[in-house]
């Protein structure tokens, strides 16, 4: 066994085991965290004895709140480059998650925001819980979706993606499983005999087979499902003024709560998120949306709005950061094009 302070690598029976261990921090993801899940996957993908992979948070509360937001705050603040290496890796990480050979076992049990959507949605067998909360937050700190996310969100039905991805909103298991953000649900419960099934089962199932025997409907149809109609017709917009004028023009509770929920994110990076999900759409694979997400990172990175969110979500805790531009109609469509612009030679995120 291979043990550090944030994250734990083992080999338990017939699976390798990854275990993120900041659970103080919800455990939320470090780039050193980064490299080591990564080292791992490297060698268990040559191990005849690995059967296939499982990943999940240490504590009661969650898999991965998502990155270490206040490293990126730092990073932003002082205008240095750490964060861009962040991201290169942790990208090419989902993407390495996403083709992993071997089944790749994500148990996405609490809360998975961000980074912790990165290291479990791309995977090939997701299991949600009656605990989990599934979001990308990222608007409501002047960023925007990134690990994957506008890839999967993209290709959830409908524009349901492009409410999550706007609002931020936090999805339970029925909704994960609707969005295509996970496969089974099992009460968390089962999760302890699942696991001993998984590691030390002796029948030679495969996993998703395993996970299956444990597997239930879901408990509720969540609340998306009931709310497709508007969501359909009002987020299908161009413009997110035009989502905003469509959600007020409902009459509905739910349309008006979304409205208000847009009003207090960062106008840019509402307009780069709408920008970055419609782009999305278009390109063919998980790689082609994580190199665009690259660029819109690295531009967010220089922003004011990522730094101000941070500090007022995060840092300082009042709840009432100062967007720059402070409305909707003062972003420019040069200010959205900009996080799309090519960052010039060998600065790029590329795949094969």
């Amino acid at each position: 066994m291979i043990q550090d302070d944030t994250v734990v690598i083992e080999t338990q029976g017939r699976a390798g085991v990854v275990t993120l261990n900041r659970p103080k921090a919800l455990n939320a993801l470090t780039h050193p965290m980064v490299l080591r899940i990564a080292e791992a996957l490297t060698a268990w993908e040559q191990d005849p004895a690995v059967d296939h992979v499982m990943i999940r948070g240490a504590g009661e509360r969650g898999l991965c709140a998502g990155g270490d937001i206040r490293a990126i705050h730092a990073d932003a603040k002082a205008g240095t480059t750490g964060s861009l290496d962040f991201w290169r890796d942790e990208y090419r990480l989902n993407a390495r998650i996403a083709r992993y050979p071997k089944p790749y076992v994500a148990f996405m049990d609490g809360i998975v925001m961000g980074g912790g959507v990165g290291l479990s949605a791309h995977g090939s067998v997701r299991i949600v819980t009656e605990r989990s909360r599934v979001a990308m937050p990222e608007t409501g700190i002047g960023f925007v979706p990134d690990v994957g996310g506008t890839y999967l969100l993209s290709r959830a039905p409908g524009e349901l993606g492009t409410h999550l991805a706007l609002t931020g909103t936090a999805v339970g298991a029925a909704d994960a499983l609707l969005c295509g953000l996970a496969d089974h649900y099992v009460p968390s419960d089962f999760l302890p005999e699942l696991v001993r099934d998984l590691t030390e089962g002796t029948d030679g199932a495969p996993a998703d087979k395993v996970v299956a025997r444990y597997a239930l409907p879901a408990p509720s149809s969540g609340e998306l499902a009931a709310d497709r109609e508007w969501i359909d017709r009002c987020y299908a917009a161009d413009t997110v003024e035009e989502i905003h004028s469509r959600l007020l023009g409902t009459g509905l509770p739910a349309a008006r709560e979304a409205s208000q929920t847009l009003h207090a994110k960062s106008p840019t990076a509402l307009k780069a998120t709408l920008a970055a999900l419609r782009r999305a759409r278009a390109l063919d694979s998980l790689e082609r949306v994580l190199e665009q997400e690259y660029r819109v990172s690295s531009a967010a990175l220089s922003v004011p709005d990522l730094v101000e969110g941070i500090r007022a979500q995060v840092i300082d805790k009042d709840r009432r950061p100062r967007w720059s531009p402070a409305s909707l109609v003062q972003v420019r469509p040069a200010s959205v094009e900009r996080f799309f612009a090519p960052l010039g030679e060998g600065r790029e995120l590329t795949f094969p």
